[in-house]
């Protein structure tokens, strides 16, 4: 993948900073419309972009336009020129700048950004923090205090703003931006057509993906050309780094996994799950009203809030299933046997969300899942629940026991399961889903759509091996190149 360092001033970068690296000035970059042949390219604009028209600002127009990833891009430069748009993005890191300029005694502060850092070590989460909101290579906040600190101004900044006695640091901030390496052993690897991003988070008690199925997903995209790397939760500042995103950290809405899919389809950057998967699968109210729209056929479903608690005995009776809207893994997930004990858990539930899905009791030996990518199914399981109790999962005080489980090829799993399962998630969008689905007597019920879905090795993987995450990879690097082109 080629790298552009585009600035009206290439000279005040060493000679000898990467070989590898094209620094072109601005009206080059402009006007070189043969770049254009450069489908895989990456541009850090270094010129001045505030200007609205200026040089600086068509680098990073024309470099969308030519399919080529600008830093930063037009929505960012866009950002800058609102003063609203940056108050409003700073809010959320208001604490940290509270922590990190309590030691200034004037009222005013100015904070050089380079590649999402600073000179000052002490100033470098905060940096990576607003790097994260506004990604721009080069930067400059200027922070007044009345009764506490805020933003007063954002600004892209050019090279020719930065200091000589910053040159060295800003060249040690940007190789060490590329993954701590020179930029020649990233650019130079002709076999890496694109980079990938896996979130996940090594402390999850449930991840969708074990590290056996991670490494399996860095294999496949090795074999595909793909350099795929794994992020977590503080690398939110790297995302235009990446061409995609896979997110295997179980998601929620009100959450970081949903800032980094936002994030990441605001770059441009292929994505699954994306945002708006995120918010139809994690809500399971809004799953109950698009299943009996398009007469998907579900348990008996009613949406309950206080004022109608008495229709789950009447329409639906005992047992009955309570589940809070963004449950998953089996967890908010309740079982009512009688009046009493459905008052005791719709308590519960309401203490945290307004509205409570209560669905009818289908007891089976276990439920199917299907994988459904790019609208088409290509793994099927049986997750069997656990022993001596109705979920596949179960809580006990030395922890969580798991019914076992059996994998089978598509073509082998009931039809009508796989249309059914193929059909919800069609619902949904085009990208990678799990369907669960109950088989009672004889007839499918759709249970969830997972838009999160688990792939761990020896259990999904068990019919498609490689395939498995071969056909994912091939998914993104379809897509990707889809995109480019």
């Amino acid at each position: 993948m080629k790298i552009y360092f585009v600035s009206n001033f290439p000279d005040i970068w060493p000679k000898d900073f990467d070989p590898n690296v094209v620094h072109l000035t601005a009206r080059e970059y402009i006007m070189k419309p043969d770049l254009v042949r450069e489908k895989h390219a990456k541009v850090y604009n270094l010129c001045n972009t505030v200007k609205y028209q200026s040089l600086g600002y068509y680098v990073s127009l024309l470099a969308e336009a030519r399919g080529h990833r600008p830093l930063p891009n037009i929505a960012t430069i866009q950002d800058f020129n609102s003063q609203r748009t940056i108050k409003y993005l700073a809010g959320s890191i208001q604490d940290l700048i509270q922590e990190k300029l309590s030691h200034i005694q004037t009222n005013d502060f100015v904070l050089s950004i380079y590649f999402g850092r600073n000179v000052a070590k002490h100033y470098d989460r905060l940096c990576s923090q607003l790097y994260g909101l506004f990604p721009a290579p080069l930067m400059r906040a200027h922070f007044r205090k009345e009764k506490q600190w805020k933003i007063s101004e954002l600004k892209p900044i050019s090279i020719r703003d930065v200091p000589p006695e910053h040159h060295e640091f800003l060249t040690r901030s940007a190789v060490e931006f590329f993954g701590g390496k020179r930029l020649g052993t990233i650019v130079n690897q002709t076999k890496w057509r694109y980079d990938l991003a896996i979130l996940h988070n090594p402390q999850e008690k449930h991840p969708p993906s074990d590290n056996k199925a991670l490494k399996q997903f860095v294999k496949a995209g090795a074999r595909l050309g793909i350099r795929v790397e794994m992020i977590e939760k503080s690398d939110f500042s790297r995302l235009a780094e990446f061409d995609a995103l896979f997110i295997r950290e179980t998601t929620q809405v009100n959450h970081h996994t949903f800032t980094f899919a936002r994030r990441a389809q605001s770059e441009g950057l292929i994505v699954m799950d994306d945002p708006e998967s995120i918010l139809r699968c994690t809500n399971k109210v809004y799953l109950a009203e698009l299943l009996a729209r398009h007469k998907i056929p579900t348990p008996k479903t009613v949406v309950v809030h206080r004022g109608n608690t008495a229709q789950i005995a009447e329409e639906i009776g005992f047992p009955c299933i309570l589940k809070q809207p963004d449950s998953s893994f089996s967890q908010g997930v309740f079982k009512a046997e009688d009046p009493a004990s459905l008052e005791t858990k719709l308590e519960l539930l309401f203490d945290s969300s307004e509205l409570v899905i209560a669905q009818e009791f289908m007891p089976t030996d276990f439920d199917w899942r299907i994988g459904v990518i790019n609208r088409k199914a290509f793994y099927a399981c049986k997750y069997y629940m656990a022993g001596k109790h109705w979920q596949i999962i179960k809580q006990g005080k030395k922890g969580f026991n798991y019914g076992r489980f059996e994998t089978i090829p598509v073509a082998w799993a009931p039809k009508n399961i796989v249309q059914v399962a193929t059909k919800a998630a069609n619902l949904i969008g085009d990208g990678l889903y799990g369907v669960d689905i109950k088989a009672y007597n004889g007839k499918p019920y759709l249970i969830e759509i997972n838009d999160n879905p688990s792939l761990d090795a020896d259990v999904e993987d068990q019919v498609l091996k490689d395939g498995l995450y071969d056909t994912i990879m091939g998914d993104f690097l379809r897509r990707i190149e889809e995109k480019k082109s």
